[in-house]
């Protein structure tokens, strides 16, 4: 198996992108949500989470295809 470390890094990058958008984007909220995120079950946050990497996972998954 041969990794492309120039891949893995724009992956990185993209995702480090998509992860500051709605901070950028919505600085004025932020603090709301995240209030209502750590009022949240941890059982609650981790089907967000996996629901995530699943929709990840997948989207990965088709493009490669």
């Amino acid at each position: 198996m041969n990794i492309d470390l120039k891949l893995v890094a724009m992956a990185v990058g993209i995702a480090l992108v998509i992860e500051g958008m709605p901070y950028f984007l919505l600085a004025e909220k932020m603090p709301e949500v995240l209030r209502r995120l750590s009022s949240m079950p941890p059982g609650v946050l981790r089907v967000m989470g996996a629901a995530a990497m699943a929709s990840g996972l997948a989207l990965v998954w088709l493009v490669r295809g």
